[in-house]
């Protein structure tokens, strides 16, 4: 009888630590991980925190070692893309023309960055952060300081990428339609404390306006805003999301809906394909609805349920949202997901202008998200809190005198 194979597309963390998942679980059949990438798998969140500021190396983002695919028989295909799925003859077709057969397909193709249509939009000094080479170019593109950098989009990595180009020296201006930075992930409560630490650290920020366009010949030299300015730039960034990469699996006939749908165990309207990581939009037991995540935890934790459900196990994609941010002396962590209209109050425990607090959302009650800003080893408390659903009373959120376990 022949050996089951598995076929991962997508070399990404989600990809990697499903891989992973599937050998320490015992399973012996042969393990495929395609990516399109020449690059072994890697992390992103140095891309525009640690490896964009020169402090980490290119080889500390990788999830395993060169040699560690080869020791656990994962046949990793770099360079490689799936161009189609035939589901009803179980095969992966490969931009190298084979035909790749398998028993349980999981898609963790992640997401791309959207992209400008505005005139000008191809001009050089125009960059998109998402792969590892793209962050080493942008590095090159700011290290030597001096420049005239503008940062189109103000969410976490317009914020991370803004707070790196000052680093080197550079001056900054921040373009953002919303009326503040961060408005749909944190609200303009705690978004309030993000835009006055970058206004300390010199940046211009210009919210209620967009990008119409750029002007160069050649090389950017100004962004056009929504508004009409004239921004002089020699270096242009642009961070207004991304998209899910369905393709593939939209060709092959799954259920998508801005991402592909999966159940709580991260399985397709196909029984014998998975998805995983940004593209997989997942039935959330404890937030009672369809999320969709393209944070580094959601990659980690995603990609071994992903794997125990391919071996056939009883498992729940039930980890809360996760996410973290470094901007020059400020860290955070946030758990659980809010936007402007789905809380009714922020309640703050400590000053945030100190850049010492914690943030607790409030909906109905119960605390819906939490963030911890420069208040360490309460990560877990806090995701105890949000998944607990408790309803704390507000004086007693507000209260650092009251230890996070008594609120539960």
């Amino acid at each position: 009888m022949p050996e089951e194979t598995f076929v991962i597309v997508g070399a990404s963390l989600a990809g990697a630590k499903a891989a992973e998942t599937l050998r320490r679980e015992g399973f012996g059949g042969r393990v495929v991980l395609v990516g399109e990438e020449i690059e072994r798998p890697y992390e992103r969140p140095p891309l525009s925190k640690g490896f964009l500021l020169g402090t980490d190396t290119r080889e500390s983002a990788h999830v395993h070692p060169a040699g560690w695919y080869e020791e656990n028989r994962v046949e990793l295909r770099s360079g490689t893309s799936a161009t189609s799925v035939e589901r009803g003859a179980h095969v992966v077709v490969l931009s190298t023309g084979e035909r790749l057969g398998y028993d349980r397909l999981l898609l963790a193709t992640g997401s791309s960055p959207r992209r400008l249509d505005v005139p000008g939009a191809k001009l050089q000094g125009i960059h998109y952060l998402r792969t590892l080479s793209d962050a080493a170019v942008l590095r090159e593109a700011l290290s030597p300081g001096g420049r005239r950098v503008v940062v189109a989009g103000a969410g976490w990595i317009g914020l991370e990428t803004a707070a790196a180009a000052r680093s080197y020296g550079n001056d900054v201006v921040i373009v953002e339609p919303d009326p503040g930075p961060l408005y749909r992930h944190v609200g303009p409560e705690a978004g309030e404390v993000f835009a006055g630490l970058h206004r300390r650290h010199g940046v211009d920020l210009r919210f209620d306006q967009g990008v119409a366009g750029f002007w160069g010949a050649g090389q950017v030299s100004a962004v056009v805003s929504s508004g009409g300015a004239e921004i002089p730039a020699d270096v242009v960034i642009v961070g207004i999301g991304a998209r899910p990469n369905t393709a593939l699996a939209e060709d092959a006939g799954l259920e998508v809906s801005d991402g592909i749908l999966v159940d709580a165990g991260l399985r397709t309207s196909d029984p014998d394909i998975f998805a995983a990581g940004d593209v997989a939009s997942h039935d959330h037991p404890v937030l009672g609805r369809r999320v969709r995540v393209e944070h580094w935890a959601n990659a980690l934790d995603g990609g071994p349920v992903a794997a125990r459900a391919m071996l056939g196990r009883d498992v729940v994609h039930d980890a809360l949202p996760y996410f973290f941010s470094d901007q020059y002396e400020l860290g955070m962590e946030m758990t659980g997901l809010v936007s402007p209209g789905e809380y009714d109050e922020v309640v703050f425990r400590g000053e945030p202008g100190s850049l010492e607090f914690i943030a607790f959302w409030r909906s109905a009650g119960r605390v819906a998200a939490a963030m911890n800003v420069n208040v360490w080893e309460v990560a877990d408390d806090l995701r105890r809190l949000v998944a607990g659903g408790a309803s704390p009373d507000r004086a007693r959120l507000a209260d650092p005198k009251v230890p996070l376990a008594e609120l539960l």
